[in-house]
């Protein structure tokens, strides 16, 4: 009698839990319920590789929109831009955004792809649109960076870089990045 309650417990156990995780995954985005204790972890992080692994567990979970037909154009999308096949990309990002505007991956992926077109106004309003979406995206933040970057704007991209590493003290690139800007500034100053 106790192992069939144990057994019928465990079975509506596992059942909760499958229901659980397939609410969190149909759910997952930029306010995905994991992402707070992600970014607290992130901005803690003891070493670069338990910063890399974390990034890369947000990043995760910003590339899940909870909508397969989104998460395959995303894929398209990057993929096609991998192989510089921006026009296909762009057509892809196009559609995602254009489905789910509420999705800030969409425009961060859209973003990336107009900074590498050389479109920097228009990857700038996309990342204006991701992190309205999502404050804390680290990758958006480095992107508006880079692209003040390619139009001369130091003090810009220094604030840039500077919010990745409020969120992201770990992040090697974007102090990287800040290094060379404040040198290039200390040299114009001289």
């Amino acid at each position: 009698m106790v192992r069939q309650l144990f057994a019928k417990a465990a079975t509506a156990g596992v059942l909760v839990f499958a229901v659980l995780a397939f609410a969190v995954a149909a759910n997952a985005d930029q306010k995905d319920p994991r992402l707070p204790a992600l970014f607290a972890r992130l901005k803690a992080a003891p070493s670069n590789d338990v910063a890399s692994a974390i990034e890369s567990r947000i990043w995760a979970i910003w590339f899940e929109s909870g909508d397969a037909e989104i998460d395959k154009l995303l894929d398209t999308g990057s993929q096609a831009m991998a192989v510089q096949d921006f026009p296909a990309a762009l057509d892809a990002f196009n559609r995602v955004v254009d489905k789910r505007p509420d999705f800030a991956e969409g425009w961060n992926r859209r973003a990336t792809l107009y900074y590498l077109m050389g479109e920097y106004q228009k990857s700038l309003d996309d990342i204006a649109r991701t992190l309205a979406l999502e404050p804390r995206h680290f990758g958006a933040l480095s992107g508006l960076g880079l692209v003040n970057l390619k139009l001369d704007r130091m003090a810009a991209a220094a604030q840039a870089f500077e919010r990745v590493l409020a969120i992201d003290p770990r992040s090697e690139a974007a102090q990287q990045d800040l290094d060379m800007i404040n040198a290039v500034l200390k040299r114009k100053s001289i």
